[in-house]
């Protein structure tokens, strides 16, 4: 919770990937809330007070994922809403000639937003969720210390420019 608000209001690309994260954190432990509570909560240094609110943030996230039933996989709405927000904001920057920055840093990721589009199973998928979607990939590749090629790599390093840079002009938007 207290994870997520940060994130939220320094770098909404951030707290995206954050968010996916917490789902599958909730998944892992059976979507059981004293298990979330003994294998992440009580890890936490915080007053009791505040863990409370972090059990009944992690309930409330539980209690919506059953409702939307995205058990098995899925996001939130409200994530995929900042997702869709995010590609919006993708797509008027990249039509806008004033931003030359942003349609250059575009324009390196396109070919590999192209290659992983054609790798996942929602080819439907827009340019902001396909780079999300590769991120993480890598992110779970990493925590399972499987080898990542270095083409993989450089892949992913034009995705996070792409995602920092728009991350950016979403918090300028929004402040």
């Amino acid at each position: 919770m207290l994870i997520a608000q940060e994130k939220k209001k320094n770098n909404i690309a951030e707290y995206v990937l954050y968010m996916w994260q917490i789902e599958d954190l909730i998944r892992a432990n059976n979507f059981d809330l004293d298990s979330i509570q003994r294998n992440i909560i009580n890890g936490f240094q915080e007053t009791r007070e505040m863990k409370e609110e972090i059990r009944a943030w992690y309930a409330g996230l539980i209690q919506m994922m059953r409702k939307e039933g995205i058990m098995q996989d899925g996001h939130l709405a409200f994530v995929n809403d900042v997702v869709e927000q995010l590609n919006k904001l993708h797509e008027k920057l990249k039509e806008n000639p004033e931003e030359q920055k942003y349609r250059e840093v575009y324009g390196w990721a396109k070919p590999n937003i192209e290659i992983f589009r054609n790798k996942i199973t929602n080819t439907g998928a827009n340019d902001i969720e396909v780079c999300f979607n590769a991120l993480y990939g890598l992110l779970l590749l990493r925590l399972k210390k499987e080898t990542v090629t270095e083409e993989t790599t450089s892949a992913m390093t034009t995705f996070s420019n792409l995602l920092a840079l728009l991350a950016s002009k979403y918090k300028a938007a929004v402040n």
